[in-house]
């Protein structure tokens, strides 16, 4: 059954979403809530993902599905009034890359359609909160097709770049944060720096 406190925070964040959509925010709500660790929480919740990652082409709106030929799209599904929780449907079309960046919270991420490819960078010290002298060496690759699930924590942060090499088909992806994403830290790889940067996204 349902939470009720977790139903009342969709309806009252006027987000409309399909009952399976919602049913899954509760799910990933009640799963993560402090004090889950995060490394549990992204446990639980993955399976979740998967399974609405199947399905979601018939519980996503037209305005979850919108793209930019400019750069990828981020449109938002829904975001809990407290900012605990954040969900996002990420359109890509053939050529559409995110910075180098990383993500100050633990993510789950679903594959709806096409094959979405993370390239990922492994800080080689630890990180003390400088901005800069950060050396980054590059990691493996990880190619999701429709239905596969990533998943990442913080401390230490996960950095990576997320997309579609052109020639291959538009990929949507489905991403859960443990807060709203809404700013994110850039890398500069070759200056082994970092900046804090706001990231835009579509309201639903």
């Amino acid at each position: 059954m349902r939470n009720r406190n977790h139903q009342d925070s969709i309806r009252d964040s006027g987000t409309a979403v399909s009952p399976d959509l919602a049913q899954f925010i509760d799910e990933a709500l009640s799963r993560s809530r402090a004090p889950v660790d995060p490394s549990d929480a992204v446990l639980d919740i993955a399976p979740l993902m998967m399974e609405l990652s199947a399905r979601a082409n018939e519980m996503l709106q037209k305005a979850h599905l919108r793209s930019d030929p400019a750069h990828y799209t981020r449109n938002l599904v829904y975001c809990a009034p407290d900012s605990c929780l954040s969900l996002y449907a990420l359109v890509w079309l053939p050529g559409q890359w995110t910075p180098v960046h990383d993500h100050g919270s633990w993510g789950v991420v679903g594959v709806v359609e096409g094959v979405l490819e993370e390239r990922s960078f492994v800080r080689q010290s630890a990180d003390d909160g400088r901005d800069e002298g950060i050396a980054l060496a590059r990691g493996g690759v990880v190619l999701l097709p429709p239905r596969a699930v990533s998943t990442f924590v913080p401390n230490p942060d996960h950095i990576h770049i997320t997309g579609v090499p052109a020639g291959r088909p538009r990929a949507v992806s489905l991403h859960l944060y443990g807060r709203t994403m809404s700013d994110f830290n850039l890398y500069d790889v070759e200056a082994g720096t970092r900046r804090r940067i706001a990231v835009a996204h579509n309201e639903s």
